[in-house]
């Protein structure tokens, strides 16, 4: 396959042009020096590629704060699918998103221009971000880059992602020969497949829309970095498989033809900031097969399937899962769960997925119809694996449109199993808050007395503002569970619930 180095002379003498066009409010290429003033307000906006669709709901206008002159953004057009429970069939919606860099702060300025607006609301609701509402027009300030939804009439699919950057002082040279360069505008790749060499990083700039693959097969200290997109792939967005040292950064992944990210037998990635959209069936966001020292931090993805998943054995890909972080991260699922873990595994040589911290994570949405696959957080395991050694804290649930929120399942599931999950062993869930009325009843079932679920603690669980405990009231033949319509079966054996308080007494 052709990569892209041989047209690297072109490559930057249009990326240079571009962006020297492209950056708005008299900000110019040189904005990305070491030596600029760091504290001084900026904004920096990236033109579309004209072949790139674009979205018509909303017109959005951004300015530094408080009194800047106001830049109209281009909107583009990432597409999210909903499935139909009667037919199992899915149907493809399109939505809207744009993107920035700013440092200082910033005012935003929305309007939705099918009109009809009577309420508007900011995501995640953590964020705290209140917009000023007027006729069809919201406002809002951002004083760091932050990823949101801005729904308008609790619209689900028509409405508008917003993910913004820091202004990016150390940006790639064009000309350095250890860099792929893309610049502002569209690019293809020979065969659709850009193969990442050992030691080199991949930029997309700011503006430019890569239509490819890029592909990290057997190499180490390599890259994929920049502010700018990949699009429409004919695969995945990214594939990082038996290859160490991995960085991936900042870009956004829209709607590629697989998922958004799979990372096999891969050890020591670091994936920062990846935003990712999906339509396709089986449209994952990131997917993790037997690998190894592993950070997902500060990640947007809304898909359709899983948003993370943590798999051991599947295809090609070989041994245990463990040292995995999920951090910092906003989570949507259109379908199945927003974070799956413990699937698929080997039954012939089982596999261990273990040391798993799952920490500061918003779940705005979860619509799953299959209770078999429901769960904001799942631990499933199938395949003779064993999951073991798992911390969930600071976790904050949205009400979701269908589904559970958690589902703990030892499972034999003949669809995608060839044997019984092992176990689950070792759980502890810190700060879980869930807030709604959708939820079906959470679930937690081993399979049998040889295939269980052990040691799963919560501490300082609360569901619409009620801390659930072992020692709270209620009648002393109820289980804790049945305060909030929960069910765990035979095979669970030391469920707890404590408060913070009881937790630390314990701890001493």
């Amino acid at each position: 396959m052709d990569t892209p180095l041989s047209r690297r002379t072109a490559l930057q003498a249009v990326g240079a042009t571009a962006l020297a066009a492209g950056l708005s409010g008299g900000l110019t290429a040189t904005a990305a020096h070491a030596d600029d003033d760091l504290s001084a307000p900026k904004l920096v906006t990236y033109p579309r590629p004209a072949a790139v669709p674009t979205n018509t709901s909303f017109r959005v206008r951004v300015r530094t704060a408080p009194d800047g002159a106001w830049q109209t953004l281009d909107v583009y057009r990432p597409q999210l699918e909903e499935i139909n429970p009667t037919t199992g069939s899915g149907k493809v919606y399109n939505s809207s998103m744009v993107y920035f860099d700013f440092q200082g702060s910033v005012e935003i300025e929305v309007t939705y221009l099918k009109g009809g607006t009577t309420t508007a609301r900011v995501r995640p609701d953590s964020y705290g971000i209140t917009p000023e509402l007027g006729g069809d027009t919201l406002v809002f300030t951002l004083d760091e880059p932050k990823d949101l939804v801005v729904q308008i009439n609790d619209e689900i699919f028509d409405c508008l992602h917003v993910i913004t950057n820091h202004v990016d002082h150390h940006a790639c040279a064009a000309d350095d020969p250890d860099v792929i360069y893309f610049g502002p505008g569209l690019h293809t790749v020979t065969g659709g497949t850009l193969t990442v060499p050992s030691g080199k990083t991949v930029h997309l700039a700011g503006g430019a829309v890569l239509k490819a693959t890029v592909l990290f097969k057997d190499v180490e200290k390599a890259a994929l970095k920049g502010h700018g997109m990949i699009w429409a792939s004919p695969g995945q967005g990214v594939l990082c498989e038996g290859s160490t040292n991995i960085r991936v950064e900042d870009v956004i992944i829209m709607n590629p033809g697989n998922y958004i990210t799979t990372l096999g037998e891969a050890r020591n990635v670091r994936m920062k900031k990846v935003r990712g959209f999906s339509s396709k069936g089986n449209g994952d966001g990131i997917d993790i097969f037997s690998s190894g020292d592993v950070v997902l931090d500060g990640c947007f993805l809304r898909n359709s399937d899983d948003c993370v998943a943590i798999y051991a054995h599947r295809w090609d890909y070989y041994g245990d899962t463990r040292d995995i972080t999920v951090q910092n991260c906003t989570l949507w699922a259109d379908v199945a769960h927003p974070v799956n873990i413990g699937t698929h595994g080997n039954t012939d040589a089982p596999e261990v997925i273990e040391n798993l911290l799952i920490k500061n994570i918003d779940i705005l949405d979860h619509r799953e119809p299959q209770m078999n696959y429901q769960g904001c957080i799942a631990l499933n395991p199938g395949d003779s694996n064993l999951i073991r050694n798992v911390r969930i804290e600071d976790v904050r649930i949205e009400d979701f449109r269908w589904g559970q929120v958690l589902y703990m399942k030892v499972m034999y599931n003949t669809k995608y199993n060839t044997s019984v999950g092992r176990g689950i062993e070792n759980v502890y869930i810190k700060n879980l808050t869930y807030t709604g009325t959708h939820a079906n009843p959470s679930l937690f079932l081993g399979y049998d007395a040889d295939h269980a679920i052990k040691n799963v603690t919560f501490e300082n669980l609360v569901i619409n503002g009620v801390v659930i405990a072992d020692s709270m009231r209620k009648p002393t033949w109820y289980y804790t569970t049945d305060a909030i319509q929960w069910f765990s079966n035979e095979h669970v054996t030391n469920l707890r619930f404590l408060t913070t308080a009881e937790a630390e007494a314990a701890a001493q």
